[in-house]
């Protein structure tokens, strides 16, 4: 059985979450350049890395936690990488896009109630 989820977890599976967003950031910053040049390739090559410690960290959290809770937080990249094209590339922050964003949240926070309220069933 899996113990209740305190602030230290959802830190921890959102630092997993936050370096799952920075591919998309790489990932960007390779489409800037030439196909094959080597920004292309250095860049193309950091979102390999920054998947392949990911996969490592993600690992981790999936033992951690449900796999649904895990998967339900996995959707607030959606937030992280908003708040990356805001910062780093200037892209503009949208009235849609933060109601976007905010049902994401809210729909993270109902999956993790839910797992809580199934855990205190099981007992």
């Amino acid at each position: 059985m899996k113990k209740k989820i305190g602030i230290v977890d959802i830190l921890q599976i959102q630092s997993a979450v936050v370096i799952y967003s920075l591919s998309t950031v790489a990932a960007n910053l390779a489409s800037k350049h030439d196909f094959l040049s080597w920004k292309y390739i250095l860049f193309f090559g950091l979102e390999f890395f920054i998947l392949g410690v990911y996969a490592i960290v993600w690992q981790q959290m999936i033992k951690k936690f449900q796999l649904s809770i895990a998967y339900a937080n996995k959707a607030l990249t959606l937030m992280w990488s908003m708040l990356w094209n805001f910062v780093i590339f200037s892209q503009g922050i949208t009235p849609w896009k933060v109601v976007g964003v905010v049902l994401v949240v809210i729909g993270v926070m109902v999956m993790n109630l839910s797992g809580e309220e199934e855990k205190e069933n099981d007992k």
